[in-house]
């Protein structure tokens, strides 16, 4: 239905930036928000942040004032913008698309397949 792609992941030093994307194609209009998790090893999965269709955006009070999530429907791209990034922010971070697949308002979960942040420090 939906497929996604990141990249921009790699290798930064404490206080650098980077900025993930998240290419969607497939059937893009089922999709109504786009989110960015990250898993570091030995945790579980949390939410980083996300962005409805409706521009409406959420984060983690761990990343709040240094993160940025944004979406360019034109392209059906995901970015999340990463400044200040702490040795703590080190994960995989994996987009997410929650589509609406009937008119109930069913859910369904895609994911992409994680890209690698590190940060030094």
């Amino acid at each position: 239905q939906v497929q996604l792609v990141e990249s921009g992941g790699g290798l930064v030093q404490a206080g650098g930036s980077l900025r993930l994307s998240c290419a969607a194609s497939g059937k893009t209009f089922l999709i109504n928000s786009m989110n960015w998790y990250r898993q570091s090893p030995g945790k579980q999965r949390e939410l980083v942040a996300g962005i409805t269709t409706g521009g409406i955006t959420n984060y983690a009070d761990s990343v709040k004032g240094r993160f940025t999530i944004s979406r360019d429907d034109a392209s059906n791209t995901a970015y999340l913008q990463m400044n200040m990034l702490k040795p703590e922010d080190t994960a995989a971070y994996y987009c997410n698309a929650r589509l609406v697949v009937n008119v109930e308002g069913a859910t369904l979960d895609r994911w992409g397949t994680g890209t690698l942040v590190t940060v030094s420090s």
